[in-house]
């Protein structure tokens, strides 16, 4: 049998780091270990170490500080929410996810959003959302800039709710969002759509103004299933 390729030093040095921070050895907002004490504990050179720092940089996990003292080396970020968003995006830009399998992500993803926002006492703080669908009111704009703002808008409201890791994961499936909006542009009676996906996204503000999980739930589901619908029809 095939013998299983011996992991790279700087995936060592990965593994080593992930099982610090899961046994709390290390925490966010807590600076690693320098690069040579790194490498003279893992028996690797400085540059394997320097390899995987620049891995968990680039995935949002650290943030380096160049220069000494007690502000320099390398720091763990408390919310790396950022490295999800960007994983997210390259899989869709390499793979190009199915519309379907998008929709349903969405149905799942944007009826918790919903449920969580108009749950929420106080009311959570929706102003930029309608800031977006004020700008949606403009009658002068191109279908594909009303399409645009419409999949800011709905991770607008995954950002209101603050579930940290459905914010990231809208915000990594907003070019698919774009996308799958985009394909509406076809739609032949596009005025009247657009005049209907402005009030049920004023329709959606309502619901957790109300403070009515259930209807806000109800909206959201008839509004994206809705919208495919009709874009897919169109598309044929």
């Amino acid at each position: 049998m095939p013998t299983e390729p011996s992991p790279r030093a700087w995936e060592q040095v990965l593994s080593h780091l992930e099982r610090r921070l899961v046994s709390g050895e290390v925490s966010p907002g807590q600076r690693l270990p320098g690069e040579r004490i790194l490498a003279a504990e893992l028996g690797v050179g400085r540059s394997s170490v320097r390899e995987a720092l620049r891995v968990m940089e680039a995935l949002g996990l650290l943030k380096a500080q160049t220069g000494s003292g007690p502000t320099s080396g390398a720091m763990i970020v408390a919310k790396p929410t950022g490295g999800m968003t960007m994983l997210m995006r390259m899989q869709v830009a390499a793979q190009g996810f199915p519309v379907s399998d998008v929709v349903k992500t969405r149905l799942v993803l944007e009826s918790e959003v919903m449920q969580s926002l108009a749950s929420r006492t106080p009311t959570p703080d929706l102003s930029t959302a309608v800031e977006l669908l004020d700008s949606m009111d403009d009658v002068n704009l191109s279908a594909e800039e009303f399409l645009l703002l419409d999949a800011q808008f709905h991770v607008a409201l995954a950002d209101a709710a603050g579930n940290q890791v459905i914010a990231a994961m809208m915000t990594g499936l907003r070019e698919s969002i774009e996308a799958y909006v985009l394909a509406g542009v076809q739609i032949d009676s596009w005025p009247s759509t657009c005049m209907r996906l402005r009030h049920e996204h004023r329709g959606l503000v309502d619901a957790v103004n109300a403070g009515d999980g259930e209807l806000a739930r109800q909206r959201i589901v008839g509004h994206i299933r809705g919208y495919y619908s009709e874009s897919a029809h169109s598309s044929r």
